[in-house]
């Protein structure tokens, strides 16, 4: 399924959370293939992070890998620092980072809520918040872009669909959407720009068992009315095409890249 993108970001430094796996490496590796300097986040496992940046470096890119809990302000802040050291500054924050704790309602814990609520929404308001502090004391650099920043929040079609067994994500997915446009609103006459890519069914580590086998594959199909199940470089491409300039007169918009699953299938003969 992938493709070559003609998109170029030279000279753009982009920070990727959640990018040594899944959607967050197919971004980190398509605004590489760009020819933006990439910094790879990673919580554990740094291996997987250093063969992302490796494949980087390796097709003529720069790239570094950055350990950082998107939940955890003190650790965003040094990561900040660390790219910021390293490349100059940043221009571009894909908020990738997540994960799911899932339970039925009733026995979720609240340990369960609160992490996912803290990675996937908290962890989104930490990054960007110092994104835009950068780009605010940088300011826009003609030569680069039309742009002070961009910042590209990763949500789902949970933000629109609800998920019985998995309200803590569906909670922070929701809670992305109004974050990501009231950020927009606010930081829109500064030029920043934000938007958001709601993901459908994506084949990630995540939901393996969801595609794995070809009866699983057939199960979800039905939701899709597109007739495939997507793939991580389906994000990517519009991921790297969200970060240039010819998508500057776009701000606080959300992207469903979901081959129509929130286009209710269910109702697709009359309900």
């Amino acid at each position: 399924m992938a493709q070559h993108l003609t998109i170029s970001l030279k000279g753009h430094t982009v920070l990727v959370t959640g990018a040594n796996s899944g959607i967050g490496k197919a971004i980190a590796l398509a605004f590489g293939q760009a020819g933006a300097n990439v910094a790879v986040n990673y919580v554990v496992q740094p291996e997987t992070a250093e063969e992302v940046a490796h494949q980087i470096r390796d097709a003529g890119g720069q790239a570094i890998t950055v350990q950082a809990d998107v939940s955890q302000k003190g650790q965003v802040q040094a990561m900040f620092k660390q790219v910021i050291d390293h490349f100059g500054t940043v221009d571009i924050l894909v908020n990738n980072a997540g994960l799911q704790r899932d339970a039925p309602f009733t026995e979720m814990t609240l340990d369960q809520w609160q992490k996912v609520i803290d990675v996937n929404l908290t962890g989104q308001f930490l990054c960007a918040r110092e994104a835009a502090r950068e780009f605010l004391r940088r300011g826009i650099v003609p030569e680069r872009s039309c742009a002070a920043g961009k910042i590209i929040c990763i949500s789902s079609v949970q933000q629109e669909i609800p998920w019985a067994g998995h309200v803590n994500y569906a909670a922070s997915k929701g809670g992305i959407h109004l974050l990501m446009e009231s950020m927009a609103q606010e930081l829109a006459p500064h030029k920043i720009r934000v938007n958001a890519i709601a993901p459908g069914a994506i084949k990630t580590p995540i939901n393996y068992k969801a595609w794995s086998t070809p009866e699983a594959e057939k199960r979800l199909l039905e939701l899709i009315p597109y007739g495939r199940v997507g793939d991580p470089e389906d994000i990517a491409r519009v991921a790297v095409w969200l970060a240039c300039d010819e998508s500057d007169y776009i701000t606080g918009a959300t992207i469903f890249v979901d081959g129509g699953m929130t286009l209710y299938p269910g109702f697709a003969t009359n309900g």
